[in-house]
């Protein structure tokens, strides 16, 4: 009889009345043995009583050698003539035992781990799969509570309850779990369903499962959580050490026990000069990371130098532009690692265990800009080649990003060193106002601004001052500015008005802005404030072009805005601008400042303004302190737009540095008039200039009265130069003109212009003046 036949007869009592060959064979025990005892005394272990009421299921047997036996039995009662139940036939199939019915084929046969438990949470069946994971043959686990067959764990645990769960409530449950299995050398993801297995009159019986191994489609997902992590955290600033620091923040140590990012030299720095890759490779560690505090298996520190030989992983992945992966016992992979513990000995011990090393090309626009190497030491798994197609995608977005702060800083070094060029570098001489300064651009990603400030000496000691913001960022501002600079130093130079100066530059804008091939107008502007001090009046005129008002303290410690017209941005065109005119006691401050200052998306104006009025007030040895002092009270940690600060004291010249004389229209009162100026020039103790001051008075003089229109004034001012100067009523301009040898005039101006340093004229409201400046050092 084989062991499928296992067979005995169990009467009303539980005493054995027949046992077969095949049960014998199970057991152990022959049938003379056996036959007339209780079958209790057979059993290891009480029967389940959902066993019992279903006339089915495992039982352990104590085989008559003393060691268990798990044994899948089925009873089928027995009636005798009366339909009183006379016993039992029980037929018993030992685990492992050919299955005959298609259904339990199927049960044995499915691909994922299925199991059959009691409510006691004691396995009754498993098929192939289940005893593969499980790592044991069937009758090794059957009748064995579960967590007696596994380690202590918390997820062995939350398995168990899950199945005390389902035979507790009767109700099903499925979910999902990460973790390891007796005979796997590695954790896989599992998805799992329990459900409860009932009896014809609904009683809970047991508990079937089946587990699924999704591993591949759990790293398929954490691969496509890294990749949108990535490209959340890769490339937040426009760094590009940064950027390479949070590369190694997201590949460790989810992907790698350790990492690293090295990449060219000129991948650094501001010129554009890309490396072809060679046999040897050089390039620098920019960033490195691990699972171990402190990094040690890293043989080259930050910012060092690594050559990298032709024959290792890295230098191949950057000569074939793809991830290169190596494990342990290949030659190459040997070789590094080798190479490695020559160079940094002390990192041996965190690189024992190293197995699988993957180097992957960061190229961007195609171009390779350097190298990521990504290694496992702790996690099992080689790196295959599905981790080396993910990998190549996240070097790739990484590789952008790099590229993208790598523009950005040469866009942003060209773009400073263009506004640096065109920014005053040591302000001109000049008497009117002492003067302190600060530039501070933008660290923000969208790039140098277009901010501008300049200090322009004008005639008769008086200066202009002048601030400007350019729409927009980086090299194009920049370039705009320049051109604005150069024109409003232009202007300046014919000496107009604040009003009429902004009204040119106006036009000039909305020239810059205009399309050539039609009337549109681009979308360019800019701000600007222009103002002109006279230390000899003491007045201050002022026009803007859309610019916040300048600060005014005055030697009270009083501080307050100018009130004027902001007037509209250049390039609107059409609009006048209003000048507004202030007399200022001597040792004012003047405070001009672009809108980067007291502007910002999460400050209130009026607020960062009155904190700039109460900076200005502040006691400071200098104006450049006092500029320190004003940017530290009224800009934020991280300013999102350039600034430019340009303070000025407004000093005064006395009334014993100016002379001025009303001259009658009369040929006569050019002798007068030019005695009156010798006379003065000695009380000055300046009768050196006394010859060239007699010839430039005569000649001036004389002009106005013989082609000017009264009133005619003569005024000479003690300054770091002598200046002369000449009003009268008309508004025609001179000009130099070559006289010919029988013309009995016109070397007048001509003689003016040889004798001083310089000379020229301005517009006033009542006509114009002629002035010319004579150098009071002396010249041997």
């Amino acid at each position: 009889m084989e062991d499928a036949s296992a067979a005995a007869i169990i009467d009303a009592r539980g005493i054995v009345t027949g046992w077969s060959e095949g049960a014998r064979r199970l057991t152990g025990h022959p049938a003379e043995e056996t036959v007339g005892r209780a079958v209790r005394e057979l059993l290891a272990e009480d029967v389940p009583p959902e066993a019992v009421s279903a006339l089915s299921g495992t039982v352990m047997v104590r085989h008559r050698e003393g060691y268990l036996v798990g044994l899948r039995v089925r009873g089928c009662a027995v009636t005798g003539p009366d339909g009183e139940a006379g016993g039992f036939v029980v037929t018993a199939e030992p685990p492992g035992s050919a299955e005959t019915s298609l259904a339990g084929q199927a049960f044995q046969q499915a691909s994922m781990s299925m199991s059959v438990f009691d409510t006691s949470q004691r396995y009754l069946r498993l098929n192939e799969a289940a005893c593969h994971v499980m790592g044991v043959p069937e009758e090794t686990l059957l009748g064995r509570p579960f967590p007696e067959t596994v380690e202590e764990a918390e997820h062995s645990k939350g398995f168990n309850w899950h199945l005390r769960h389902v035979s507790d409530t009767g109700r099903p449950v499925r979910y999902e779990s990460f973790t390891g299995a007796p005979s796997l050398n590695r954790e896989h993801a599992w998805s799992i369903e329990m459900w409860p297995v009932r009896d014809d009159s609904g009683e809970v019986m047991g508990t079937a499962l089946a587990a699924f191994d999704s591993t591949e489609q759990y790293w398929a997902r954490q691969r496509l959580a890294l990749l949108n992590e990535a490209a959340a955290t890769i490339g937040t600033t426009l760094d590009v050490v940064r950027t390479a620091e949070e590369l190694i923040e997201v590949v460790v140590p989810r992907f790698a026990d350790f990492a690293s990012v090295d990449l060219f030299d000129w991948v650094l720095g501001a010129e554009e000069s890309p490396t072809v890759p060679t046999e040897e490779i050089v390039l620098r560690r920019v960033a490195h990371g691990s699972h171990t505090e402190g990094t040690p298996e890293a043989a080259v520190r930050l910012g060092e130098v690594d050559v990298y030989p032709g024959f290792s992983p890295i230098a191949r992945a950057m000569r074939e532009g793809r991830a290169i992966l190596s494990q342990a016992g290949e030659p190459s992979f040997m070789r590094w690692v080798a190479e490695r513990n020559t160079r940094a000995p002390q990192g041996r011990p965190y690189r024992k265990g190293v197995h699988s090393m993957m180097a992957v090309p960061l190229r961007a626009r195609g171009t390779t800009l350097g190298v990521a190497v990504a290694v496992r030491i702790t996690q099992p798994d080689d790196y295959a080649a599905d981790d080396a197609v993910f990998a190549e995608e996240l070097a790739s977005r990484a590789a952008v990003c790099v590229d993208n702060a790598r523009r950005f800083a040469r866009e942003r070094t060209t773009a400073l060193a263009l506004q640096h060029s065109l920014l005053p570098r040591g302000l001109p001489g000049q008497a009117a106002v002492q003067v302190a300064h600060r530039y501070l651009p933008s660290g923000s990603a969208a790039g140098i601004g277009g901010d501008w400030f300049d200090v322009i000496p004008l005639s008769g000691s008086r200066v202009a001052l002048v601030v400007g913001d350019v729409v927009g960022h980086g090299i194009p501002s920049s370039a705009t500015m320049g051109r604005l600079v150069t024109a409003v130093r232009t202007l300046a130079d014919v000496d107009l008005p604040p009003d009429e100066l902004l009204t040119h530059l106006d036009d000039l804008v909305t020239h810059l802005a205009s399309d050539d091939e039609g009337d549109e107008v681009a979308e360019l502007g800019a701000t600007c404030l222009y103002a002109v001090y006279d230390p000899v009046t003491r007045r201050l005129n002022l026009a803007a072009a859309g610019h916040p008002a300048p600060a005014l303290v005055l030697p009270d410690g009083s501080a307050r805005l100018i009130p004027m017209s902001a007037g509209p941005p250049l390039g609107v065109g059409g609009l006048p601008f209003e000048a507004t005119e202030l007399q200022l006691p001597e040792g004012s401050v003047v405070a001009l400042y672009t809108d980067g200052l007291i502007e910002d998306r999460d400050r209130d104006v009026d607020h960062a303004t009155d904190e700039l009025c109460r900076a200005l007030t502040v006691p400071a040895d200098s104006l450049d302190a006092l500029c320190d002092t004003v940017l530290k009270a009224v800009l934020p940690e991280e300013p999102s737009d350039d600034v430019a600060l340009l303070l000025a004291r407004t000093r005064a010249l006395g009334a014993d540095q100016v002379a001025t004389w009303d001259v009658t229209p009369d040929p006569a009162q050019v002798a007068i008039t030019r005695q009156a100026a010798t006379d003065q020039l000695t009380a000055w103790g300046l009768d050196e200039t006394a010859f060239v001051t007699e010839l430039v008075v005569s000649e001036l003089v004389t002009n106005a009265i013989r082609y000017g229109a009264p009133p005619i004034q003569l005024r000479l001012i003690r300054d770091q130069t002598l200046i002369c100067e000449v009003s009268d009523g008309s508004s025609t301009s001179p000009h130099l003109r070559r006289a010919h040898q029988d013309d009995e005039g016109g070397r007048g101006l001509l003689l003016v212009a040889q004798l001083t340093q310089r000379w020229g004229s301005r517009q006033t409201t009542r006509g114009k003046t002629i002035w010319c400046e004579q150098s009071l050092t002396p010249l041997f």
